[in-house]
């Protein structure tokens, strides 16, 4: 099961980050909540992205083979991670956090969740 979760994730996250890198400006326009961040910056969407395809080759390497994909997978599951305390963070200080952090759940919070989750499960294997 973990494969695949981490399988699905990949094409997601890779999708996104293919569409920041070649297609910033109508992904900023697109995704809920984007705007509200402040102006488009394409260098930074582009910075994320490349971030995003990253993740997703390190999600995708567990998908294929657990055993060696693993720290590909913590580091993917790090950044995740931290993407999503930022997103915490910038709820916390927002005028309406639980809108925020509502709207971020899906796209956000859930796979860096799945992420790290499945990288803690599989720790003990992968020291094997």
């Amino acid at each position: 099961m973990s494969r695949w979760i981490c399988g699905v994730l990949a094409a997601v996250l890779g999708a996104n980050g293919l569409v920041m890198l070649f297609a910033g400006f109508w992904w900023y326009g697109a995704v809920d909540g984007v705007v509200e961040t402040g102006p488009y910056n394409p260098h930074f969407v582009r910075d994320i992205g490349a971030a995003y395809l990253v993740t997703a080759a390190g999600l995708a390497w567990f998908a294929w083979r657990q055993r060696q994909g693993w720290p590909a997978l913590v580091a993917g599951a790090a950044f995740l991670s931290l993407h999503a305390a930022v997103h915490v963070y910038d709820a916390a200080c927002g005028t309406e956090p639980l809108q925020m952090i509502a709207r971020d759940l899906a796209g956000v919070f859930l796979p860096a969740a799945l992420a790290l989750l499945i990288a803690v499960v599989h720790a003990k294997e992968a020291r094997a």
